[in-house]
């Protein structure tokens, strides 16, 4: 199947070109927004056609062709759990009526708008002005990593079966170990009566926990340590973004910090691609 023109808000490491190619639609032009210089850099490195946008809040769209696909995840920092939930009021999240305005403007054939789970009455809100209800889906289901959110879209969603994939089906099997009186020099880290207390560790046929853009250099989401017995070592980014269905060094030419960084703030592809395979 080829569309002709697709638009994508927040693009990020476009996460939502990868997910195209994945399930077969092809596409003439892939417009993007993005204002982070480390994600456009690994996006034009992989995709040299995408034609970047800039701000998303100084983009003229009458300037665009007809669209046939509008994506997009706003920032959701004002509406997690996970955060102080500012909602409307945090002006990260006041970036949804940016998408709302090229929804409204551009009237394409299909959109996307991914975001966290939040409270219902900011859920509505979304929904009474993109016109359609969300569909919860965790990653977990396809990848070996959670990523609990909601999908507001006029794509046709089947339902997802359980792949039952693991963190060991992407484990590279890194013998980066550390020493546990080296970790424990760490101030976050140190032990009182028992090693690691605030670190998540992943052993055998476990699931990653959601990685997120707060990662500490290579530390994804802060501290995640992948442990054999008494040994541990940190997820590696490789692992990372196989966690989240992206090529094996799709973000390699960034810094460790910045690769942490842009891939948890990006999509899980194979969820994206079981939703963009309603377009077949």
């Amino acid at each position: 199947m080829e569309i002709e023109n697709v638009v994508s808000l927040f693009d990020g490491i476009s996460c939502g070109q990868l997910a195209l190619i994945d399930v077969g639609v092809s596409y003439k032009n892939y417009y993007a927004s993005e204002i982070d210089k480390y994600p456009i850099k690994v996006t034009q490195h992989h995709f040299p056609n995408t034609i970047q946008l800039g701000d998303v809040t100084k983009i003229d769209y009458s300037s665009l062709p007809k669209i046939d696909l509008l994506i997009g995840g706003s920032p959701c920092q004002g509406f997690s759990f996970a955060g102080k939930q500012l909602n409307f009021n945090d002006p990260r999240s006041k970036l949804f009526f940016e998408f709302v305005k090229a929804k409204d403007t551009l009237q394409p054939k299909y959109f996307l708008l991914e975001n966290v789970k939040m409270k219902q009455e900011y859920q509505d809100v979304i929904s009474e002005h993109l016109g359609v209800f969300p569909i919860r889906i965790n990653s977990s289901k396809v990848s070996a990593c959670r990523r609990d959110r909601l999908y507001w879209t006029n794509i046709p969603i089947t339902q997802i079966e359980d792949s039952n994939i693991t963190f060991d089906d992407i484990n590279s099997n890194s013998e980066s170990w550390i020493e546990e009186e080296i970790i424990n020099k760490i101030s976050k880290w140190k032990a009182q009566q028992k090693p690691l207390p605030n670190a998540t560790l992943i052993g055998s046929r476990s699931k990653l926990p959601c990685l997120t853009a707060r990662g500490y250099n290579q530390y994804h989401s802060g501290m995640i340590l992948i442990t054999n017995g008494s040994k541990y070592r940190y997820l590696t980014n490789e692992e990372a973004e196989l966690a989240m269905g992206l090529p094996v060094g799709y973000t390699s030419i960034l810094s460790d910090k910045e690769r942490s960084k842009a891939i948890g703030n990006g999509w899980n592809i194979k969820t994206i691609s079981h939703i963009f395979k309603g377009l077949l």
